[in-house]
């Protein structure tokens, strides 16, 4: 093992990224010196803080080819969903209201289309193939009258599958539709273009590209189309009337210099990513009988690796590697049981397949020696409980 490595190895970069050394210098300031309420333009120490948030909204709009004035910043992509389909459902009053989404999507929106469902949405949950890949067709098919909004995931948190956006984007301006992504683990990752996409409501966050935690944006088209959204937090009508609060300027700077670095960065970090990616995968899969990658093969994120490993359980492999690399299920656990994956039951597993698999995220400081030890530690400790397993 080389002395430089340090355990254990970090490759749940879809959970959580650690903040860049360069974002945090950048928000410094903003708690100390500069620690103006940007809501208080009457004096320095507001303008100041005002300018800064700002010239943050100009990056992140440039940064998916939107207008300023079309962003809000919120706690995280969590709110920024919510916002985005209970504000466009309320603002929609009593008239009959059909939404489309997909069943692979985040909790933050099933939960959030569940909850409108049962306040009188009709809501339609498309399926995917087995790849994890939704057909546009399926989409222009589910359209109906009264079909205000489709809600597509960009990138998969759990199998990296990126969706086709263009295509989806394009039936949606044809048939006068909101399109909304979650774009929480795209951004900074693939390009994103809210015209060229015809995306009229993107969520992001800031730690999922080494941001800080509790920033994070809702993009919303205010014109041609315009989306009408009916506000979530009264208090102040800050954000344009979208989202009452005192602007938490630091985390809002961090955002910005996070998506700067990302954008500057992407080719070719994604391009080493990829090349980490395949080689893990090439290691497991000649160590692993029987080792299966879930989603798209190539239509995914570089840094996405999720394997099912038929005859372990992936609760169990987790705990037998804590020493050695951090990993993810990618499955919501509960105090009672881990239930198996909703994306992975989706894509036809059985659910001793997808409680069998495991998430692996690699990031901007994962190098290749991580890499190699993660594979040896992985493929021993599979051997180890097959073993275990067997003997029983």
């Amino acid at each position: 093992m080389s002395k430089e490595l340090k355990l254990p190895i970090y490759l749940d970069h879809h959970a959580t990224t650690p903040l860049d050394p360069r974002v945090l210098e950048a928000m410094m300031p903003f708690f100390t010196e500069c620690f103006g309420n940007a809501a208080s333009k009457n004096h320095a120490f507001g303008r100041e803080a005002h300018r800064a948030v700002e010239a943050a909204r100009e990056i992140l709009a440039a940064s998916i080819n939107a207008r300023p004035q079309d962003i809000c910043f919120t706690s995280g992509a969590t709110e920024s969903i919510n916002l985005a389909i209970k504000g466009l459902f309320h603002a929609g009053g009593k008239t009959p209201q059909h939404f489309i989404t997909v069943v692979t999507e985040h909790p933050a929106v099933l939960d959030s289309f569940r909850r409108i469902a049962s306040e009188g949405a009709e809501v339609t949950c498309l399926p995917v193939d087995a790849q994890g890949m939704l057909d546009p067709g399926q989409v222009a098919g589910a359209i109906r009258p009264e079909t205000k909004m489709v809600s597509v995931m960009a990138a998969n948190n759990e199998i990296g599958v990126i969706q086709p956006l263009k295509e989806i984007g394009a039936i949606c301006r044809e048939h006068d539709i909101f399109f909304m992504t979650d774009a929480a683990q795209a951004l900074g990752n693939i390009p994103l273009d809210v015209q060229a996409l015809n995306i009229d409501l993107l969520a992001c966050s800031a730690h999922k590209i080494y941001g800080p935690k509790g920033i994070g944006a809702l993009y919303c088209r205010r014109g041609n189309p315009k989306v009408p959204l009916a506000p979530m937090m009264d208090g102040g009508g800050h954000e344009r009337g979208l989202r009452s609060g005192t602007l938490n300027v630091p985390g809002i700077v961090g955002f910005a210099k996070a998506v700067e670095i990302s954008l500057q960065e992407m080719k070719t970090g994604q391009a080493r990513l990829r090349g980490l990616r395949d080689a893990l995968y090439q290691s497991l899969r000649e160590g692993i009988p029987g080792l299966r990658i879930n989603g798209h093969p190539d239509q995914r994120l570089a840094g996405n690796l999720n394997v099912c490993i038929p005859g372990i359980v992936s609760e169990t492999l987790i705990i037998a590697l804590a020493h050695d690399v951090a990993l993810s299920t990618g499955s919501t656990c509960t105090t009672a049981a881990v239930e198996p994956s909703h994306v992975l039951k989706a894509l036809g597993l059985s659910s001793d397949d997808a409680q069998a698999s495991v998430r692996i995220g690699l990031g901007r400081h994962t190098n290749a020696a991580e890499v190699e030890h993660a594979a040896h530690a992985i493929v021993e400790q599979v051997a180890r409980l097959r073993g275990l397993a067997s003997s029983h």
